[in-house]
């Protein structure tokens, strides 16, 4: 080309610039938007809708041109397409697997042949994704609505399921939460962010052309998350799952919390994950790679480069020569550029030092890739890592140093492991607290694989057959109880002093029981205690308990977290052993919990030893599961291999029910026992004589001293306590209204597990299956071979 200077072979090997790219073009996505006049409305009822006077909200592209104006759905748009999306439910639902599958699958070849509009309309939306990836999916999950009902039996599909996204969500994350709802024989109400809204529209478009039922898919485009909202508060909707940001997932709980509907968060836009570089790694592909992620124009989430000090030099060398002559990349703003000046001047003013491709410009919206070399883990560029071309450097020395180093982020959405060791591979990847680990790779997705985001990324399970049940209840129970509101005070809740205790010393004084915290029964920190009443309502008072409060609960917290890691790692043939020791021990005392059953339910001797029995039966249940259900190799894309594995959440709380102590008691404690977890127990605070009972079994049974804590006393404090600790991963509620919406509003990060209504059948077969999955979190782990 005339006036482009030639460059040798030698040239383009020292300085690594990659080739000019080709200029895009969105010709048929333009054409799409013009045929719409650039204004889209929502889609209800298999068409678009643009009603006159409506207000909308402009979507700009990169260069600030206009791209196209979404509409904002209002109350009476919101009555309307729920109404449609019941019908189309029906309709759904009532067809066989395979006629949803042909669907799906026909869904493939519709993306096939229009495949260069959605990928187009994507990328100038600034949601990009490839086709290839939504034809995959479609393919995944429309096998899966083919099998259904032979691999996944006695499920059925909930219903109306809401799927609602922030504005700087993907398409991709979308479409993995939209399809296996579908799949399972749901219909699915659409709240795009502004980002993803264009494609929306057109794939909900593409859909009614692969046949789909009139209202099966509903969008609704709006101008926040409040759209969102507003669509969970209709009874009609089932569950509502939401993925993108934090801040937008969190308003949703809060303002859902009380409405009695699932909700379900995957925060993965804006997370910090870790790149981990080791000396055995090839640091050529290595730091090719980092280049490649850290730096793209938009990023969904930081990363953090974590070098080992052996090869910091060689990999710091190579950094400066990829960087050379990389272009600036183009922020958001003025804003933006602010506040990227502002953490490279705080870096530099702690010590770190500066890897550029050039110089940053004085002034406007773009800046260098940028490597800040030295960083401390408690930096805050690193701890809340800022937007732009910036990476934070961080050395380590051991594999036990890496991991700290990888586990150190609130978040555990991935991680990127760089060596040629396959052991230490492997050692790392299962000691980091992620949902996805990429081995000598990064960013590869397959919907084959169940996810969980750890610790603050996410509360459900995507992906894979085991992401399939969140849109799914078991066959025997009843359907969704919707409730209001209650006027709850959340800042009171639980905070009301105890009754006063009046000391009864006589002969008669009823029994003063202990809870058991660090595998010792004792007192609670307070000394106080509170009184068990009679059943039936009878005036009177049975036992006295001990009054816990958040002290107690923290005592227990810290025991067992001393405990569950050394618990986890133990193959599952001891924690059988274990379980099988508890249920002999239950046996060996099946007179003494019996006549506490009888004595606290009002129940005849008779009934209250058949609990017992079957309480035994259930520990030899959990014991049998602990070895046969585990994780499994699957395909990937590309070569290689890719291992699914469930692991333990950690540390749970539990709110017991009122209704069968003693059984619902063992079956909560058998799942999180069974999978590797640890457990503080709250004992319904009306009957908890069966469970101060069963604390005698726990002294005498082969179980590391605080693995499983009971602390007693009022139900709303505790509940508090258990909601406000930071290292308990899920709670467990059965319990009232008022503290399902406490939990809900007040943890909403945390993975919840809450029943209000007392109308669970502990002996459905069902119960061990809802349970174990409740108790595990869900790891990916990628190993490509070439």
């Amino acid at each position: 080309m005339a006036g482009t200077p030639t460059k040798s072979v030698y040239d383009i090997f020292q300085n690594m610039d990659y080739g000019p790219a080709a200029t895009p073009s969105f010709a048929t996505a333009q054409a799409w938007l013009e045929h719409h006049s650039r204004a889209l409305g929502i889609f209800l009822d298999g068409k678009f809708v643009l009603p006159d006077g409506k207000s909308t909200r402009v979507l700009l592209d990169t260069k600030g041109a206009e791209v196209c104006s979404n509409m904002c759905a209002t109350s009476d748009d919101i009555i309307q397409c729920v109404s449609s999306s019941v019908a189309g439910s029906n309709v759904w639902a009532g067809l066989s697997c395979s006629q949803r599958a042909k669907v799906l699958l026909r869904m493939a070849g519709v993306l096939g042949q229009h495949g260069q509009c959605v990928s187009e309309l994507s990328e100038l939306s600034g949601a990009s994704c490839s086709v290839g990836v939504l034809v995959r999916l479609c393919q995944f999950y429309g096998s899966w609505a083919q099998l259904r009902d032979a691999l996944i039996t006695n499920w059925t599909p909930l219903g109306v399921v809401l799927v609602a996204v922030s504005d700087d969500c993907g398409l991709y994350s979308l479409m993995l939460k939209v399809l296996p709802a579908l799949a399972m024989g749901n219909s699915v109400i659409i709240v795009p962010g502004l980002c993803t809204a264009p494609s929306s529209l057109l794939l909900a478009q593409l859909f009614m052309g692969a046949g789909l039922p009139v209202g099966a898919v509903n969008v609704l485009t709006g101008s926040d998350i409040t759209l969102a909202v507003k669509v969970a508060e209709n009874p009609a909707v089932s569950y509502v799952t939401c993925c993108g940001n934090k801040q937008d997932g969190v308003e949703l709980c809060k303002a859902t919390a009380g409405s009695g509907v699932p909700v379900t968060l995957t925060p993965n836009i804006g997370t910090t994950c870790p790149i981990i570089i080791f000396e055995s790694a090839d640091l050529h592909s290595a730091v090719d790679a980092v280049v490649e992620v850290a730096f793209k124009k938009k990023k969904e989430v930081h990363w953090v480069l974590c070098v080992q000090e052996s090869v910091l030099s060689s990999v710091v060398e190579r950094l400066h020569l990829r960087l050379s002559g990389l272009k600036c990349v183009s922020l958001s703003g003025d804003a933006e550029r602010l506040l990227v000046d502002a953490t490279v001047q705080q870096a530099q003013q702690q010590g770190a030092t500066l890897i550029q491709s050039c110089a940053a410009p004085s002034s406007g919206a773009l800046y260098p890739p940028t490597v800040l070399c030295g960083a401390a883990p408690s930096s805050p560029y690193v701890v809340t890592p800022s937007t732009g071309p910036l990476l934070p450097l961080m050395t380590f020395r051991s594999n036990t140093e890496a991991v700290t180093l990888g586990n150190h982020s609130p978040h555990g959405q991935a991680a990127s492991i760089w060596t040629e060791d396959l052991t230490l591979a492997l050692e790392t990847a299962k000691n980091l607290s992620v949902g996805s680990v990429w081995v000598n790779s990064y960013s590869v997705s397959d919907p084959c694989f169940p996810v969980t985001g750890h610790k603050e990324s996410g509360t459900c399970t995507d992906g894979g057959q085991e992401g399939l049940f969140q849109y799914l209840r078991p066959s025997s129970s009843s359907p969704l109880h919707r409730s209001s509101p209650s006027a709850v005070d959340y800042a009171k809740f639980g905070t009301e002093p105890s009754a006063a205790v009046v000391p009864d010393v006589t002969a008669s004084a009823p029994k003063s029981y202990l809870q058991f915290v660090g595998g010792k029964a004792g007192k609670s920190v307070s000394g106080c205690t509170v009184p068990v009443p009679a059943p039936g309502g009878v005036s009177g008072t049975l036992a006295y308990c001990p009054d816990g409060g958040q002290k107690d609960v923290r005592n227990a917290v810290e025991a067992a977290t001393k405990v569950q890691p050394g618990w986890m790692k133990k193959s599952p043939s001891s924690r059988a052993q274990a379980l099988l020791s508890l249920a002999r021990g239950l046996e060996a005392n099946r007179t003494a919990v019996a006549s506490a059953i009888s004595t606290q339910t009002g129940l005849s001797a008779g009934h209250a030893d058949l609990e017992v029995e079957f309480s035994v039966a259930r520990l030899s249940e959990w014991a049998a599961y602990c070895d046969k259900i585990q994780g499994s190799s699957l395909p990937v894309p590309q070569s290689g291999c890719g291992l699914s594995i469930p692991e333990a959440l950690g540390v749970i709380g539990v709110v017991l029910p009122d209704q069968n102590p003693l059984l619902a008691m063992v079956t909560v404690l058998g799942a999180a026992v069974a999978t590797g977890n640890a457990v503080v127990m709250v004992p319904s605070e009306s009957c908890p004589l069966p469970v101060l009972a069963f604390i005698q079994v726990l002294q005498s049974a082969d179980l590391p001293a605080g693995l499983v804590n009971v602390v007693t006393g009022r139900r709303d404090p505790l509940t508090r306590a258990l909601a406000s600790h930071s290292v308990i991963r899920a709670v467990w509620y059965w319990g009232t209204a008022e503290g399902c919406q406490f939990l809900r509003h007040s943890c909403p990060l945390k993975t919840l597990l809450l029943c209000c209504h007392g109308d669970q059948d502990w002996q459905d077969a069902s119960v061990l299956q809802h349970m174990w999955r409740n108790a595990v979190q869900w790891k990916s782990i990628w190993i490509p071979t070439a």
